[in-house]
């Protein structure tokens, strides 16, 4: 990821970089790779975020090596920040960055044990993976800073620029009149027998040839460089490998690859050898010195193959020598030596000894191998790989049993001999294959180098095989032997040289004892090149360390930037350790490197480690005009219209930020950075590889990418070809190094003059982060628009591309649309280059200097420019031949705005939010399909985005979930991106649902926002329509953030404050809670009502369900500060009491249906919940309320009768019938009882009985045909046989009922002991009985464990009511009591959970915690809990409601709580693992293993809630989390029930601070 501003930030404030950190410590930002801006002054800062109490907290700490201000850096000192775990925060730690540099970070903790019963050993201590923080240096000319996609790069050849100072300086001149602001110098050090620049003979001194002062006059050119020509300067190091006859190499041979320090390379060295020798044999052994055709070759690899290969006898190294094995294997049998394996012989150990005699050859080979081979870790000595004679022994005593020559029954020494004799063959068989591959590999290896230098066409066809010319390449470098070197080794004077493999991995050491690539030949050497060897370390090779580290230093003594040579093949601990080498001299030091991975994930792991700024890449790669413009797309930037994520941040920050001078960025993905080269000093011409003329187009398209670009001595002077580096002994000459100005314009000698002009116009657009470009490819065209991201100024390019074979045509080009653009032409030219034969034989056959082809650039005429009102249309003329370009400037009249388009769209949002209630928000952000019809009488819906579809909801959040991932990844392409560029009814629907909705009573509060909105999408609506999609999601995200933040400060501290997991869930609140015409909670006055679920219980009679409301409220209502939508809730559910139960569908009272037994208990709890946890909440229990019924009264009449609310009771009073009417049991049919009531309910059904039994104190009630829990599913089909039958009827004593009628009743009797609650208990028989709710409680209390625990082992049964011979599960709680079928009673449900919270004094500790963990492995989700067992006989995990199979268990998804995965248990389950967990932790920190035992399972709903669309929790998942098409998406309770469990963690850290 990169910082999305290259440059540093302003100093009006100080940037803060996000980077949050996941669960397990990696960064939770695209790519993991972190690239920052250059340094700035007031320093940024990298704020890492870990929410709560994440697994990196428990004893955690986060490590990071940036260094604190005024101190050094130095990779392995890390600065330790211990992370503070808090349930419901997050911890937020501020690095400051002072400096560039490659840094890293990782954190170490304690993993989380597995949650247990029992106390466990805690794991030991870990860490994460090293991650990588790179900050961009700080390249400043003459004080001005330098991004680094403004560099413009000259290339030069060092060896070719003539005397120092002289022709040098004009040399630089001429490269700084062109606009260059920074030169490459190839390595400028003293160079090796082969005279390649890269062939370095001294890495500690400047050439003298060049500068014969040396390191003074280096110094000098590079002041006079930044100086007078205002370029950067920038060299290669070459790490890698030293020049073969480098004098310090006879003193240090270990500093290379030899026998001695790299063993194994002994075959290889051997090879090389004879092949050194067979060379200088051929002509003696009367084979061909001159390889003129194939049959010449066809001889000399005959001979390879008998003399080389057969010679050698390499077949030693790999196969194990028979004799000598056998020999001392007999030899150890018979002296009694035999060593037995830990394993014996296979599974049947050493009593397996009978089993080995009938074994096969081969699995007594492959045993030999398994338990007794020595040697086979690497190659090296002939005959390296050896049997241990000990295990031999063990094989041949198994054979033949022990030898005892006292015997004359001892086995036969002759016969083992020639059995151990055989094995052993059969053991050399695959070393045997392994070999004749490895040779098959070197002929083939051999004969492909030797043709193609010999023999092919494109090859170097070096002629005659001498001794200065051998056979092939030799790949050692054979010191001399002198007095330097006698006191070495002789045979490690011989030193593996450098070279390439090809598509090797850029991490493995060719040359390292896990790699044969010398052996195999495979290597391209360079000859002049010794590989040089560091090891693991500078331990390993210390002089060589300490050697090239001082050459580094001085190489960042006087340069700005480093290109690192062959870094592919550079080990990357050493570039690392150099890298700290070089910045510890010079922080800012740009590095580029030429890395060819092949791989782009290999590419970001050199990158990231190393902190290399950009990758070198070349535009003369591309083979065709196509390939060609997908590089520039690939290095061109970002698309115009990118969207914009910073400023939106950032937008209003000075009204309301408590931090003002905080500008928050987001890190982004980025890509591996490109040096982008027209050509390199590596590559062919245009006059070689395309046509000449191509040299301007290829050039301008380059120097329109948003990267670094470059070029190379000689490309601007259309030099005709590759410079030969090595044996080229001519010097530059370029008519841009007289003297004299270089002028932008067109002239003679190259295309120096134009280039001037695309030089300065590529570092313009890179200081000022002209960042946005679209390439467009058209047969022989590219055309190139880049652009400001805010200012919309620009520059178009059009390049006609030269490739072989186009002619001189403008080739049909047509006239080019730039909608709602200005455009004004620079300049139009082409190039004109003389190939003739003449005249490339002239200059290349110029004995004195380098010089290009005859050429010159053209002004060409007659472009149109024509401006259609704000659009333009570009005509080129029919002269505008391949090599031709046309430069213009562009602007957006539409987007220049007064104080900056894009400040306007993202200000005032708070402003005009600043008066809207949480009500106005539902609406502002939500409202599903049937909410918007409810509010526009059916007229409108959610928007429907063609190609996309309908969006969830038509507030804010329905746009801005489609938007975040669009704007995540850029993706323009999206059909909501068409559909906003194809016209602008989305802005009109946004604006006009506002506009409409806010003449309305309720909602006159939204008319501010309406304004707003209609204001910013005024002020886009001219634009041209490829900007509207950036333009409208920053409105878009303006707003929401605005209306986000706005809901958030009317909730509570504990959201406002909490951390991002909590605040989403609250958000819930708002989005389920809204002003519906058809449902609200009172039959005459319209108030906010809360939805179960949207959109599936959104509207009419399916929205309030008194059971869903009642568990969400706590958590949706309460937990959020919104009291007084709690409280109307509670009242209304309170007015519509009948039978001492509240309705299960309220239908704003009209129609209330009485049919959920446990509705009543949720309500009672709600109440009790209001008392806790609202400042004064207990006066709610005198607040009177209307009665839809009367007391005590089951008389149904309509809500328009005179009866309905002429009666009035205290809160208080509705508890109490509730209580009564329980206590005294009742049994009664449901109101309007029958199919129109419920279709699908056989007659008994409707029949609602409910009774105490006051032996246990438990209620009961229900039956088989009815299901009145929260398991409420009613089989609906015929086909199946299921209709009519309940899923899950949990008739019965249900076991949350259970824990909260003992919740109710001791709540109420407290109240009543603190003189707040009136009544002392119930009555029965008529009167006549008393029972007080202490008695009821104790009687539960005294009778719940033996009435619901269900023991861990069968001879627990007699202390409790069990039926052993049902019981499925052990250690768990029942959960139903005396239902209808008694194994209903023992299923394992999640429901145990709910009394556990409520009523926790029912439990027994240490079966709860057992309970508890039954419930963790075996019911708990990746979000949900299983409703039922999977070992259940009924358990099906799959809810599909349309299924219309004839299984009757899941036939129109009557398994609805069967197994699928309902949310709202999970918050229960955590609340009651807390809650008891809590009780054996002895302190705070204890304290924070239960909280992060708790988060590990809320993870995958905290993914759920992020990715969502609904911005909420799901109803249910299928089996294991998978998605479930029936599920309602967001689902109150889903969200309400993890609210509390974050409100309970509140009131339990009160509680210990207290």
């Amino acid at each position: 990821m990169s910082a999305s501003n290259p440059a540093p930030p302003t100093p009006a404030g100080y940037a803060v970089y996000l980077l949050p950190l996941t669960d397990q410590g990696a960064p939770a930002v695209p790519g993991l790779y972190t690239y920052l801006p250059p340094p700035s002054d007031p320093a940024y800062v990298v704020r890492f975020q870990i929410e709560g109490t994440s697994s990196i907290c428990r004893h955690g700490s986060l490590w990071v090596n940036i260094p604190a201000k005024g101190e050094k850096f130095r990779r392995d000192q890390y600065r330790e920040f211990k992370l503070k775990p808090d349930f419901n925060g997050q911890t937020e730690i501020d690095v400051p960055i002072y400096e560039a540099g490659a840094y890293a970070f990782y954190t170490t903790y304690t993993p989380q044990p597995q949650w247990s019963f029992t106390d466990v050993a805690s794991p030991e201590p870990t860490r994460t993976t090293t991650y990588y923080i790179d900050v961009c240096p700080k390249l400043s000319l003459r004080g001005q800073h330098v991004p680094i996609d403004s560099l413009v790069i000259f290339s030069t050849l060092s060896k070719f620029m003539g005397s120092y100072p002289e022709d040098w300086d004009n040399h630089l001149r001429g490269i700084s009149q062109r606009g260059y602001n920074m030169v490459h110098f190839t390595p400028l050090m003293m160079r090796g027998d082969s005279n390649s620049p890269y062939s370095i003979y001294d890495q500690l001194e400047f050439d003298k040839a060049s500068f014969p002062n040396g390191e003074k006059d280096v110094a000098r050119m590079v002041k006079q460089m930044a100086e007078e020509f205002n370029m950067l300067a920038l060299t290669d190091v070459v790490w890698n490998h030293t020049a073969n006859n480098s004098q310090w190499l006879q003193e240090h041979p270990e500093a290379g690859y030899n026998v001695d320090t790299a063993p194994w390379l002994r075959p290889a060295l051997d090879l090389d050898t004879a092949l050194l020798k067979f060379s200088k044999d051929l002509r003696s052994l009367g084979l061909p010195t001159r390889i003129t055709s194939m049959d010449d070759l066809s001889k000399i690899m005959d001979g390879v193959k008998t003399r080389v290969l057969g010679g050698c006898k390499l077949w030693q190294y790999y196969i194990v020598d028979v004799e000598s094995n056998a020999d001392a294997i007999v030899k150890a049998w018979t002296k009694g030596q035999a060593t037995f394996p830990e394993n014996g012989f296979g599974q049947g150990g050493l009593r397996g000894i009978e089993e080995v005699k009938e074994w096969p050859l081969k699995q007594k080979a492959d045993w030999l191998v398994d338990n007794g081979l020595l040697g086979g870790d690497r190659m090296g000595e002939r005959y390296r790989r050896r049997i241990n004679a000990r295990i031999g022994a063990a094989l041949l005593s198994a054979l033949f049993g022990r030898y005892d020559s006292r015997t004359s029954s001892s086995p036969d020494e002759t016969a083992a001999k020639n059995a151990i004799h055989n094995i052993l063959d059969e053991l050399n068989l695959p070393y045997y294959r392994e070999y004749d591959a490895d040779a098959a590999e070197i002929m083939s290896q051999l004969s492909n180098r030797i043709k193609y230098v010999r023999l092919d066409e494109h090859g170097p066809k070096l002629g005659e095989i001498t001794d200065k010319s051998p056979l092939i390449e030799p790949y050692f470098t054979r010191l001399p032997l002198n007095d330097v070197t006698k006191k070495h080794n002789p045979e490690a004077l011989a030193l593996v040289n450098n070279g390439w493999v090809w598509a090797a991995d850029a991490m493995k050491d060719n040359a390292g004892w896990k790699s044969r690539a010398y052996l195999r030949r495979e290597v391209i050497v360079w000859g002049d090149c010794v590989k040089l060897r560091y090891g693991d370390g500078p331990e390993d090779n210390p002089w060589l360390w300490e050697h090239m580290a001082k050459y580094t230093k001085l190489m960042a003594k006087y340069f700005h930037g480093f290109r690192i040579d062959n870094c592919h093949s550079t080990p990357i601990h050493l570039a690392e350790y150099m890298l700290d080498q070089a910045r510890s001299v010079n922080p800012n030091l740009f590095v580029a490197a030429e890395l060819f991975s092949g791989s782009e994930d290999m590419d970001f792991k050199f990158v990231m480690r190393l902190g290399i700024c950009a990758l070198i890449r070349e535009a003369m790669q591309a083979w065709s005009t196509q390939e060609l413009s997908r590089l520039v797309h690939r290095h061109g930037g970002v698309p115009i219209g990118s969207f914009e994520t910073d400023e939106v941040m950032n937008a209003d920050q000075t009204a309301d930020s408590t931090n003002p001078q905080e500008i928050i960025r987001k890190i982004k993905r980025s890509p591996v950075h490109a040096l982008f080269m027209d050509c390199t000093h590596d590559n062919e011409t245009p006059a070689q590889k395309r046509d000449a003329r191509d040299t301007l187009p290829n050039a301008a398209l380059v120097a329109m990418c948003a990267c670094a670009t470059g070029s190379v001595f000689g490309y601007d002077e259309v030099y005709p070809e590759l410079i030969e580096l090595v044996h080229e002994k001519r010097l530059y000459s370029s008519v841009y190094s007289t003297g004299g100005p270089v002028k932008a314009q067109a002239g003679e000698g190259g295309i120096g003059g134009i280039k001037k002009l695309l030089n300065q116009i590529h570092a313009e657009m890179g200081n000022k982060e002209y960042d946005e470009t679209y390439i467009h490819h058209d047969g022989e065209y590219i055309t190139v628009h880049r652009v400001h991201p805010k200012t919309r100024k620009g520059y178009f390019l059009i390049a006609h591309t030269a490739f072989p074979g186009y002619g001189n045509g403008n080739a049909g080009f047509g006239p080019t649309h730039l909608p709602g653009t200005k455009a004004k032409l620079i300049g139009s030219w082409n190039l004109e280059v003389d190939t003739s034969p003449a005249a490339r034989a002239a200059v290349t056959n110029d004995k004195k200097v380098l010089r290009g082809l005859p050429s010159q650039t053209k002004e060409l005429q007659g472009i149109t420019v024509e401006s259609l009102g704000d659009d333009t249309r570009i005509i080129i003329p029919d002269k505008f031949p391949p090599g031709s370009i046309a430069l213009f400037e562009t602007s957006v009249p539409s987007a220049e705005h007064g104080e900056g388009l894009d400040k306007y769209l993202t200000s005032g949002a708070r402003a005009a939010f600043k008066d809207v209630t949480l009500a106005d928000l539902n609406f502002i952000l939500y409202r599903c399909e049937p909410e918007e019809r409810d509010a526009f009488h059916n007229k409108d819906g959610v928007y429907d985005v063609p190609g996309h579809g309908p969006l969830v909801y038509a507030g804010l959040q329905g746009w801005w979930s489609v938007l975040r991932d669009i704007v995540n990844e850029n993706n323009l392409g999206h059909p909501l991106c068409q559909h906003l560029r194809e016209g602008q009814w989305a802005l009109d629907y946004c604006v006009g649902r506002l506009e409409r909705i806010s003449q309305q009573k309720n909602y006159s509060q939204i008319r501010g926002p309406a304004k707003w909105l209609k204001q910013r999408f005024d002020a886009i609506r001219k634009i041209p329509n490829f900007l509207l999609p950036r333009a409208f999601a920053m409105v878009i995200q303006t707003a929401y953030n605005a209306a986000v933040d706005r809901a958030l400060e009317l909730m509570s501290d504990n959201v406002r404050n909490g951390q991002t997991f909590l605040r989403s869930l609250a958000l819930v609140s708002c989005q389920v809670t809204g002003y519906m015409n058809n449902a609200s909670l009172w039959p005459d006055k319209s108030v906010p009502s809360m939805a179960a679920g949207l959109p599936h219980f959104a509207s009419d009679w399916a929205r309030c369900w008194g059971r869903d409301i009642c568990i969400s409220a706590r958590g949706l209502l309460m937990g959020t500060g919104r009291y007084a939508d709690a409280k109307e809730h509670i009242l209304a559910f309170a007015s519509v009491l009948k039978h001492g139960m509240i309705p299960n569908l309220l239908s704003g009272g009209k129609l209330p249906r009485y049919n959920s037994r446990d509705s009543i208990w949720w309500f009672l709890q709600n109440i009790q919940d209001y008392t806790r946890i609202v400042p004064g909440g207990v006066d709610i229990l005198q607040e009177q309320v209307k009665r839809r019924f009367l007391p005590y009264d089951d008389t149904w009449f309509p809500h328009d009768d005179k009866r309905a609310y002429s009666v009035s009771s205290s809160i208080e009073d509705v508890i109490q019938e509730a209580l009564q009417r329980h206590a005294e049991g009742m049994d009664f049919r449901e109101y309007n009882a029958g199919p129109n009531l419920d279709s699908q309910m056989k007659s008994e059904g409707f029949n609602i009985k409910i009774w105490t039994d006051w032996e246990t104190g438990l209620i009961f009630g229900g039956n088989q045909s009815n299901c009145g829990t929260w398991m409420d599913k009613m089989g609906e089909s015929e086909k199946a046989g299921n209709k009519g039958v309940p899923g899950t009827p949990r008739d019965g004593a249900a076991v949350e009922i259970t824990g909260l009628l003992y919740s109710c009743l001791r709540w109420v009797d407290q109240l009543r002991q603190a003189g707040l609650y009136k009544y002392e208990g119930i009555t029965l028989d008529d009167g006549n009985q008393s029972v007080t709710f202490k008695q009821w409680a104790d009687r539960i209390q005294a009778n719940f464990e033996r009435c619901y625990y269900v023991p861990r082992t069968a001879a627990e049964d007699g202390d409790y009511d069990v039926n052993s011979k049902i019981v499925n599960r052990r250690g768990i709680y029942k959960d139903l009591y005396r239902s209808g079928k008694e194994y209903e009673d023992y299923q394992l449900r999640p429901n145990y959970c709910v009394a556990m919270t409520v009523a926790p004094g029912l439990f027994k500790y240490e079966h709860a915690l057992h309970a508890l963990q039954m419930a963790d492995r075996i019911l708990l989700g990746p979000q949900g809990m299983k409703t039922l067992d999977p070992s259940d006989y009924n358990y099906r995990g799959n809810y599909i409601n349309s299924d219309d199979s004839t299984d009757f268990h899941v036939a129109k998804g009557r398994n609805y709580h069967q197994g699928p995965e309902w949310l709202w248990p999970t918050g229960f389950f955590l609340r009651a693992l807390l809650k008891f967990d809590l009780q054996r932790r002895k302190d705070a920190e204890e304290r924070v293993e239960s909280y992060q035992q708790v988060t590990r399972r809320l993870a995958g709903c905290i993914k759920a809630i992020k990715e969502s669309p609904w911005a909420g929790l799901t109803e249910l998942t299928n089996k294991n989390g998978s998605f479930c098409g029936d599920s309602c998406p967001t689902q109150a309770w889903s969200a309400g029930c993890l609210i509390d469990l974050f409100q309970d963690a509140r009131e339990y850290e009160r509680e210990y601070a207290a």
